[in-house]
């Protein structure tokens, strides 16, 4: 029994018709002699040595040799959550993970697929199996010669990635990124999930199995054909079809196919256009007219609106001028508000039309977008493609009948709106102020600003003193609500009269004082008993000094005077500050300077008052300049 492997023989007999030929069989120092028998007992196989080699060899004929690095068909035996459990040769099992499965959860046990064994046994003693590699080596060979030839390749934009999109070309996966998917950046990739496209292989690499195609490339070899068609045929004027490739703030760039042009926002429609998105979208087709060809600097302008009727043919015979019209206002500015009669058609409102009473400082006061309002056509330019509107001339204009309601003389009582360096302005009926002037505001003071005898809100009695419709003006005085009582003044203020007066202001030619009940006179420089360039030195506003009168006149409303002896006080105080800045110099001089203050006290009676009446009243040419401020005008 245990000598039996050592008797069988090699091999049989050439011609031997009781085994497999020659080529057929296996060399018996091969076979391992627990084959022959059992291992675990002492009963001999029931098996002859050449049905052991017969059996051996078809096993082997109908398997095939299996070598590492090929490919194999396997059945999957069963599934767990991760990998699929596959057999294949002669009893041989392999792990292959569902993620190199196109559909993980379609794999199913008895089905058949191709795997690449890797490795019959890897450290841990386990055969090595790959579904992906398996998939990549079929394909190969058709991806590399497609490469070769520059020819493209169907695929299908299976997933985005980080970077592009993962693309299933002949069942292997190759990698699409961003940048090659168009011709212009995709800004939502997803949407093109699930579309099959055209790829030209850029990159290839068997040992990474690495695949990179683009789409843009083959774009770009199928624009540059119909721009070379495109330029032979596109000529100025020409309506062609587009599609909207992008939206800028200034308009949009449409693909004529091959040749990008801009629609720029101002030709995209008659009327008025915030943003071109208003108008158009990307991806959209329409149809746009060639408004210019530049082919040195590659620029073609396009046209929408040029397509549409001119909206301003005939704009004189739809608005005549004084016609009413309504429309919607689509734009404030500050002169005024625009209002769009039609689709490409608009007319200015100025802001001086919008009311004839009220003082309208800015537009957006009355109206404001999208506000329909109605109006009247003051002018019409074609031309110019303008429209003048008005808002007030709806309403008859209030101030034609104010002459008759309001004639010279009448008394009102108004409020106090507003005050101004030249007068103050009175409401005298809703929307209606009329002007109190500065000059009208006293009969006897000569009022410097108007907050000196009235304040705003301040409600008064005034006298109309004369209207101006056409210049919507009305003029008011309130010291006309009073006799003028100058012709008594200029009896009571005679030539020669003499009495004290306060200081009121001190001006650079002269110096204002009160006489008392509101009267206020005049001072020249020349008679006010120092150098006209010293008064600020001399006199100081509310002390009084001596005065007397040396000419009124109630014609020109005024009193002039004279100081009869300047300020002892004030003269010794300049006296004083000139000892304090220059001590030593005055020490010197000081008998002299006293001679010299002496007269200063006691002037002259010839020097002071002019004897003769021609003098006081003809006035010399410093009378001349100076007695202005004395007045009421």
């Amino acid at each position: 029994m245990n000598d039996t492997p050592e008797t069988l023989p090699v091999s049989e007999p050439a011609g031997s018709n009781n085994g497999p030929s020659s080529s057929e069989q296996l060399q018996t120092d091969d076979i391992s002699p627990e084959l022959l028998h059992d291992p675990y007992g002492e009963e001999v196989l029931d098996l002859s040595h050449d049905d052991f080699d017969a059996m051996l060899a078809d096993h082997q004929t109908a398997r095939g040799v299996i070598k590492e690095g090929e490919i194999v068909k396997a059945r999957v035996l069963r599934t767990t959550d991760s990998v699929a459990i596959l057999e294949f040769g002669f009893k041989s099992e392999g792990a292959v993970s569902l993620d190199e499965f196109k559909d993980g959860d379609s794999v199913v046990p008895g089905q058949e697929v191709e795997v690449l064994l890797e490795s019959l046994e890897d450290d841990d003693g386990v055969v090595v199996l790959s579904k992906k590699k398996a998939d990549f080596l079929r394909v190969w060979e058709l991806i590399k010669d497609a490469y070769e030839k520059d020819e493209p390749v169907k695929g299908l934009l299976t997933r985005k990635i980080k970077g592009g999109v993962t693309v299933d070309i002949m069942g292997v996966d190759a990698f699409l990124p961003g940048s090659q998917i168009a011709l212009r950046r995709v800004p939502n990739i997803e949407e093109l999930i699930g579309e099959r496209y055209d790829f030209k292989i850029i990159k290839l690499n068997k040992r990474r199995r690495n695949i990179v195609v683009s789409r843009r490339v083959i774009l770009e070899r199928e624009r540059e054909k119909k721009r070379s068609t495109l330029v032979k045929e596109l000529l100025k004027g020409q309506v062609r079809e587009g599609v909207v490739k992008n939206i800028t703030d200034f308009g949009a760039f449409i693909d004529l196919g091959g040749l990008d042009g801009l629609l720029h926002i101002t030709d995209m429609s008659w009327g008025r256009v915030g943003h071109p998105s208003e108008v158009v979208d990307v991806g959209s087709n329409l149809d746009v007219k060639v408004l210019d060809i530049d082919w040195d600097r590659e620029r073609i302008s396009l046209g929408l609106k040029q397509l549409l009727p001119y909206p301003w043919t005939d704009i004189e015979e739809r608005y005549p001028v004084g016609s009413r019209v309504q429309g919607r206002v689509v734009s404030i500015t500050n002169y005024g508000a625009f209002v769009e009669l039609q689709k490409g058609v608009e007319g200015l409102v100025h802001i001086s039309e919008m009311s004839w009473t009220r003082n309208v400082r800015h537009p957006s006061k009355l109206v404001s977008i999208s506000d329909e309002i109605e109006a009247v056509v003051l002018k019409v330019d074609p031309n110019e493609e303008k429209i003048s509107l008005g808002m007030k001339q709806i309403e008859e204009d209030p101030w034609l009948a104010l002459p008759l309601k309001y004639p010279t003389g009448t008394r009102l009582t108004g409020v106090v709106r507003n005050l101004t360096t030249f007068g103050a302005f009175i409401e005298i009926e809703p929307g209606i102020d009329g002007l109190v002037h500065v000059s009208d505001m006293s009969w006897t003071k000569r009022v410097e600003h108007p907050s000196e005898v009235v304040q705003k809100s301040d409600e008064l009695d005034v006298m109309v003193l004369h209207v101006d419709s056409d210049n919507k003006r009305i003029s008011l005085g309130l010291k006309q609500l009073y006799d003028d009582p100058w012709p008594e003044l200029v009896i009571r203020f005679a030539k020669g009269h003499e009495q004290d007066g306060t200081i009121v202001r001190l001006q650079d030619k002269g110096v204002v004082v009160d006489l008392g009940e509101g009267v206020e006179g005049y001072v020249p420089g020349s008679h006010s008993g120092v150098a006209p360039d010293a008064l600020e030195i001399h006199y100081r506003v509310g002390e009084s000094v001596p005065l007397r009168v040396i000419a009124s006149d109630a014609g020109d409303r005024r009193i002039v005077l004279e100081v009869l002896a300047a300020p002892e006080r004030q003269a010794q105080s300049a006296a004083e500050e000139v000892l304090e800045d220059e001590p030593e110099a005055v020490s010197e001089q000081a008998p002299e300077a006293a001679a010299e203050q002496e007269p200063e006290a006691a002037p002259e009676e010839p020097e002071a008052v002019p004897e003769e009446p021609d003098d006081a009243d003809g006035d010399s040419p410093e009378s001349d300049d100076e007695s202005e401020p004395g007045g009421t005008e």
